[in-house]
């Protein structure tokens, strides 16, 4: 067994989110804030053998839980075999997706031992869902949501709150967790990334999300763990739980253990630190990237990549120099 990843704040980082691809079948504004985006040429994204490798040599490294992100990780053409041979690690694999097309892989999800994933969803009306996401898949997202639960899988539905767009729908969806236990919502504030207009007024903070589920519902919290994104609640009879991820005005860095790998085989130790290490072109030429990866981490900042704190004037000079969120991973 390899040496842990370990930063120099003394955490221990075993959580690694693999992007599949830059693509995506919607255009979510908070995401991919342009039709003619540049995606990435295919041949500068990872392989399915090289994303089994580099998979592979995390986990001896200490990594316990693999999520699968995209833009839309179902989308790539050999989506099914990276899942199954992932699934043959000794970690625990999920994904995040926006599940359109979810039900052409059940049997490989739970081949690989995948019984939870989350799933995309900013609003349960058909109109605003056209109008966020450029794409007429409501009743299909929808319904595919019904399918998991279906068939067994817990499902949590991440919605990106934003002022003036959606916020007026938070309660109706902590309605959703009345009645299911396996269906969790996860609600999060609007990030600042390259091209997406974010800017302070746009935020929906955790103190105000929880003032207005409190205006219609009493809610408990739910015990969580350090490594915890969320803060989870669970409203009074509620079989289900909603959470918040308050990344700017609540953050979590404490306990953070993430590792991210972009589609085109980057290191990044922060989903806002602009560095990047290249892990996909050295592999290539067969050498060893173990040195690289624990020299990464030596460099991560305690919290936000870096920066001092979230401005509508930083997110236009800092937060603009880094990728557009798809071009990350979710």
């Amino acid at each position: 067994m390899a040496l842990p990843i370990v930063d120099t704040f003394g955490r221990k980082h075993t959580y690694l989110r693999i992007s599949l691809t830059d693509k995506c079948n919607l255009r979510c504004t908070y995401c991919m804030p342009q039709e003619d985006m540049q995606f990435m040429p295919s041949k500068w994204l990872m392989q399915a053998d090289e994303i089994s490798h580099i998979a592979r040599l995390f986990v001896e490294m200490g990594v316990e839980k693999i999520r699968l992100t995209g833009g839309e990780p179902l989308i790539r053409k050999d989506a099914g075999d990276i899942i199954s041979g992932l699934g043959k690690l000794a970690t625990s694999l999920t994904l995040t997706t926006n599940a359109v097309y979810i039900d052409q892989f059940i049997p490989e999800l739970k081949e690989a031992g995948v019984t939870s994933l989350n799933v995309s969803l900013d609003t349960l009306n058909e109109e605003r869902f056209r109008a966020i996401t450029k794409r007429d898949h409501f009743a299909k997202t929808l319904k595919h949501i019904r399918l998991l639960l279906n068939e067994g899988f817990v499902v949590k539905v991440n919605m990106v709150v934003m002022r003036g767009t959606n916020d007026d729908e938070v309660n109706d969806f902590v309605r959703l967790t009345l009645d299911e236990p396996n269906l969790h919502v996860r609600f999060i504030e609007f990030m600042p990334f390259k091209g997406n207009r974010w800017d302070l007024s746009k935020i929906v903070s955790y103190a105000d999300l929880l003032a207005e589920v409190g205006r219609e519902f009493q809610y408990q919290p739910v015990a969580g763990e350090m490594h915890d994104t969320a803060s989870r609640f669970r409203v009074d009879g509620g079989a289900g739980t909603f959470g918040i991820i308050g990344t700017v005005t609540h953050p979590f860095c404490e306990g953070c253990n993430r590792i991210r790998l972009t589609a085109d085989g980057k290191l990044k130790n922060c989903l806002f630190d602009t560095s990047e290490v290249d892990l996909l072109t050295p592999l290539r030429k067969g050498e060893d990237i173990r040195a690289l990866i624990y020299a990464h981490f030596q460099k991560k900042h305690f919290a936000h990549g870096g920066h001092a704190g979230f401005s509508e004037q930083q997110a236009k000079s800092e937060y603009e120099q880094n990728r557009e969120m798809i071009a990350i991973g979710g």
